[in-house]
């Protein structure tokens, strides 16, 4: 069980190219959802919860929706 208490979940105040960074497998699950800019300049200084708005996804949607995918449940 220790190494659940040791996930770092994602949030979204994270900025998009950190969680890219770290979380490799993240990149297929934002995609699906519909944030396809996981490349672009603005990725790396851009909040998680910004770009969700800007792609006119609701941002705890996109974090509940990744870190189910990620870790098997909401943070």
């Amino acid at each position: 069980m220790a190494d659940s208490e040791n996930k770092k979940f994602i949030s979204g105040d994270m900025l998009v190219g950190q969680i890219v960074n770290e979380y490799p497998a993240a990149v297929e699950i934002l995609m699906e959802i519909g944030m396809h800019c996981l490349g672009c300049p603005s990725s790396q200084v851009e909040k998680l919860e910004d770009a969700a708005l800007v792609h006119g996804l609701d941002p705890k949607m996109v974090v509940e929706t990744v870190n189910g995918r990620l870790f098997g449940g909401a943070a």
